[in-house]
């Protein structure tokens, strides 16, 4: 681990090296935190963190969109589905990932992002091992529900990252990491189709074989790597989540007036100071050329458990709203579009294009989700870029301007899906291309956001991380009921491109930090 003293770079960053992908990660005496990414350093702590916390969030796509590759034909016609249950069974598992959010934000700020991340793979397990017990739609509802917990990991998923990175690389950190783990859905729609089509091709019964999916693939899998990050992740930079005070960022903060919170059941390392006993470097052992390289509250700021005065002052903040409403639109579209586009393709296509099976519509469907291994890394990429040259009014802006561009394809998708649904003239390349650029604006949008969210609230990183990963979850949730209830999928399309347009049009004017 390299500290980073000497170079001569505005505010102690490091010009970019490639091999910064593979040496120790360059580290920021004040919060610990690394200026670089160190990818293929698997030795280096970060390293690990960057990559556990991504195949934590990607696995758990292994079970919780497991379901929609499988309904238009195997699991709607084996439990007798009308396709308002259908939407129905989409919005309970949305609604499941809502509220866990909410919860386990909290949860990370407390306990940190490795062992809840590690916790909810394992109880997620459980349901996903009973997947194969449903019998009707409402066990189905109730399934996908308590599955729905493994939509939550992404919350310690970009908590983690926003731990171990510092602000230069913190957007890439979060949007990488984000965007191979959405990647899952993308994953889960061509393991569980392929997989599918493999055990009735050995003989199996379409009855049998989606029950013997669950079992086959997700369950092994998200039990191996809860032990992985059991066994080689790492809480804090600091090593221990209860010792993440122990910087000098916390000496710092203090100094500057902040009050620190300590849960009862922390560690804190009593040092002598005038500060605050409680402080485990004190501020005559900070050096000069340390708090030189205080730039933002960001760079002082550890995560502390939540208050209740807290949590007020948060809900009354627009700054808390800002990238939660901005990923209501990206992410919600997102879900809405992982969701629903396989049955819109075989609804459309099955009777058109010769061989078109419910297999082909959840490869074309994948290819939104594959996307993100470049989409959503790019869309972070380009927020620290901006931040370098704007401050933090460029990530904003970056990002609502990615909201209003996906917000307008989708409007011009949906009213070609309208116009041409009717007279059955609908072509495939079209729509493909069309829906592809909403997807990819709305990965660039997911990979801003995270790139900003450390900025906003950044005493409490897991809690603002859980609210805005929330409300991308309430986003699908509406969307999904623009479709229930607007059996119209065209204009269901282009309803959700307005509102996606109006309300990041609404947020300009929100103010933000200068860094």
């Amino acid at each position: 681990m390299t500290h980073y003293k000497d170079l001569q770079t505005s505010h102690g960053v490091p010009p970019f090296k490639w091999s910064h992908l593979w040496k120790p990660a360059i580290v920021n005496p004040v919060n610990l935190k690394s200026y670089t990414i160190p990818i293929f350093n698997l030795w280096d702590p970060y390293a690990r963190a960057f990559h556990l916390s991504w195949l934590g969030f990607f696995v758990a796509f292994l079970s919780w969109f497991a379901f929609p590759p499988l309904i238009p034909d195997a699991i709607k016609s084996d439990l007798h589905l009308t396709t308002d249950q259908v939407g129905s069974s989409n919005i309970t598992a949305l609604a499941a990932t809502l509220v866990l959010r909410i919860l386990v934000g909290p949860l990370v700020d407390k306990y940190g992002p490795r062992k809840v991340m590690a916790y909810l793979l394992i109880l997620g397990s459980i349901p996903s091992g009973l997947a194969g017990t449903a019998h009707n739609a409402q066990t189905l509802y109730v399934l996908r529900f308590f599955i729905g917990i493994l939509g939550a990991t992404f919350v310690p998923c970009q908590a983690w990252t926003s731990a171990f990175f510092d602000k230069n690389c913190v957007g890439m950190a979060n949007a990488l990491v984000g965007g191979w783990g959405n990647m899952g859905g993308g994953a889960t729609f061509a393991i569980m189709t392929s997989l599918f089509q493999s055990l009735t091709a050995r003989g199996l019964t379409p009855h049998v074989a989606w029950r013997a999916s669950f079992a086959v693939v997700p369950v092994p899998i998200l039990l191996f790597v809860a032990g992985l990050i059991f066994l080689f992740g790492q809480d804090h930079p600091a090593g221990k989540w209860s010792e993440r005070h122990n910087l000098p960022a916390t000496a710092i903060s203090i100094q500057q007036g902040h009050q620190v919170r300590y849960s009862h059941d922390e560690k804190s390392l009593k040092i002598h100071s005038k500060v605050n006993e409680k402080t485990v470097v004190s501020i005559e052992q900070v050096r000069e050329e340390d708090v030189a390289l205080v730039q933002s509250t960001v760079d002082v700021a550890i995560n502390e458990t939540l208050s209740l005065k807290t949590a007020l002052k948060m809900m009354m903040d627009p700054l808390t709203w800002l990238p939660a409403l901005a990923y209501f639109t990206t992410f919600g579209v997102e879900l809405a579009i992982d969701s629903q586009m396989a049955n819109v393709l075989f609804t459309l296509f099955q009777k058109k294009r010769r061989g078109f099976t419910q297999t082909t519509a959840g490869y074309y469907t994948s290819i939104f989700g594959f996307l993100n291994i470049v989409t959503r890394p790019f869309g972070g990429y380009l927020g620290d870029a901006v931040y370098r040259r704007f401050g933090t009014k460029g990530k904003k802006v970056w990002t609502l301007v990615s909201g209003f561009i996906m917000g307008v394809s989708l409007l011009a998708g949906g009213l070609y899906l309208q116009k041409h649904q009717i007279s059955a003239d609908a072509q495939l390349s079209v729509l493909m291309g069309v829906f592809s650029i909403s997807a990819i604006f709305s990965e660039l949008g997911n990979g801003a956001n995270f790139s900003l969210v450390p900025h906003c609230n950044p005493y409490n990183n897991g809690v603002m991380s859980g609210i805005v990963g929330s409300f991308g979850n309430l986003g699908g949730v509406i969307f999904a009921l623009v479709f229930r209830f607007v059996p119209q999928v065209g204009k269901a399309f282009w309803i959700m491109g307005v509102i996606s347009m109006a309300v990041n049009v609404i947020l300009i004017p929100i103010p933000v930090p200068e860094l």
